[in-house]
């Protein structure tokens, strides 16, 4: 890593506001300054501050070329990450409150179990010892002594805030210029109990000792650099390493890309996720988030699914709530006054009959994934609207509709248009108070529901 001289420093305190690439044409070639590496750093605090903020709160981060700073976890998702932890391995009483909830039994093995080779058998048999956690004051000792492995370290930002919750955490990354940047961050973040290896993930897996977490960031690009998100395509593949981070942890936390179904991949694992987390931010999913954990059961059990958009957060047994729809389960309410759709989260669970069950609200038809209710309802994990007006797509109905509006806001669910070709034969401009909705109710009738935000 190459570290700032004092030029280059004072340059980038000067000029951090100011815009990249007018710097890079217009600024002064000063002896001593390096100005590719201040144009980095001046870049890659203008997006800490938005997407990392207490990183770029802290004097002495040294940020990496710009599309890794594009690419890595934002400061909510890490803290997330960091959450996830820290709950699956709260003390002793909620471990035993979460186990009870579960069914697990520490006694119970089966044939759904992983079939393992001698020497992984007898890490695991060590790992359970390990894990072991009892009503006596040592049980304190021993969660003060938690320890955690990153094995795909990249540049940090996830192990920063996981390694928070722990005494010990290590950060294993093959490419040595991001050990450097790690190096320096950790310790100016003030994470002492951070250790950097330099070395293959996989490889460490394989030697080290068990731990309490293991977190995995599988690289989603192959060989010639294309974008790829079947677990099998990233690197490592965790379907190849699942038995070894069973035997080294109690938990693993692995982060996918949200492209995949997570319903397929849970069945994949074979019974050993225990959680499935689907994390959004500003309404767009960012992360599909496994936490895999040792099975006990004699039937794989049914992971419980947490879904995160903001502060907008639900959970539940996916065991109860796997098709999604019922059609024509729950017939519409005379006075339809609310509409609700939901979040980024919710559509990619596909949970939609517990948002119905839940929040007392109905869909408004199969594949439509919008709902409708008589009364407002609160704290609904998505946007509310209150429905001026309902009709088809007759001339008559739209012109009722429209009533004059020359702008509206327009989405479609299960609609024979897209949204641009429903503004384009409404011919409306876009934005104003007004949201227009293009969907299909029960019995199969494409509506449009005039709406305003609340």
């Amino acid at each position: 890593m190459t570290i700032m001289n004092d030029e280059t420093r004072e340059f980038v305190a000067m000029h951090r506001n100011e815009d990249v690439r007018e710097l890079a044409l217009k600024a002064k070639r000063v002896e001593g300054l390096d100005l590719p590496l201040a144009l980095d750093q001046i870049a890659g605090w203008q997006i800490a501050r938005k997407k990392l903020p207490q990183w770029a709160s802290c004097e002495g981060i040294v940020y990496p070329p710009h599309i890794s700073m594009e690419q890595c976890s934002s400061q909510f998702t890490a803290q997330y990450k960091s959450e996830i932890a820290q709950t699956l391995l709260a003390p002793a009483a909620t471990v035993r409150a979460r186990v009870s909830d579960s069914g697990e039994s520490d006694n119970q093995t089966t044939k759904s179990e992983p079939q393992l080779s001698d020497s992984a058998e007898s890490v695991m048999q060590t790992a359970k010892s390990a894990f072991q956690l009892s009503d006596s004051p040592e049980s304190d000792t021993l969660v003060a002594k938690r320890a955690m492995v990153d094995l795909t370290g990249g540049f940090g930002v996830d192990f920063s805030y996981l390694a928070r919750g722990f005494s010990q955490a290590t950060y294993v990354e093959r490419q040595r210029h991001l050990c450097d940047l790690a190096e320096h961050n950790m310790a100016a973040l003030g994470l002492d109990q951070a250790r950097i290896v330099c070395g293959d993930g996989v490889e460490y897996l394989r030697q080290m000792g068990p731990v309490d977490f293991i977190y995995l960031d599988p690289a989603r690009r192959d060989e010639h650099g294309s974008r790829t998100y079947a677990i099998e395509d990233c690197t490592p593949n965790v379907f190849e390493l699942r038995d070894l981070l069973l035997a080294k942890s109690q938990y693993t936390l692995v982060k996918l890309s949200p492209m995949l179904d997570w319903r397929k991949v849970v069945a994949d694992f074979d019974g050993t996720v225990r959680e499935v987390h689907i994390v959004a931010t500003g309404n767009e999913c960012k992360e599909l988030l496994l936490v895999l954990g040792q099975q006990v059961h004699e039937e794989p059990s049914a992971p419980r699914v947490f879904c995160v958009n903001d502060n907008q957060r639900i959970d539940y047994d996916s065991a109860s709530y796997t098709q999604g729809l019922r059609i024509g389960g729950k017939p519409l309410p005379e006075a339809k006054n609310y509409l609700y759709e939901p979040n980024a989260s919710i559509m990619k669970a596909g949970c939609f009959d517990l948002v119905e069950e839940r929040f007392g609200v109905t869909q408004v038809g199969p594949s439509s994934h919008l709902f409708v209710s008589a009364t407002p309802v609160a704290d609904f994990p998505g946007r509310g609207f209150a429905i001026e007006a309902i009709g088809g797509m007759n001339k008559k109905d739209i012109k009722r509709l429209l009533n004059g509006t020359k702008q509206a806001n327009i989405a479609v669910r299960n609609f024979p248009l897209t949204a641009p070709q429903l503004r384009k034969k409404l011919k409306l401009a876009d934005g104003g108070p007004v949201y227009l909705f293009g969907t299909t109710m029960q019995g199969c009738d494409h509506v449009l529901l005039r709406t305003s935000k609340i």
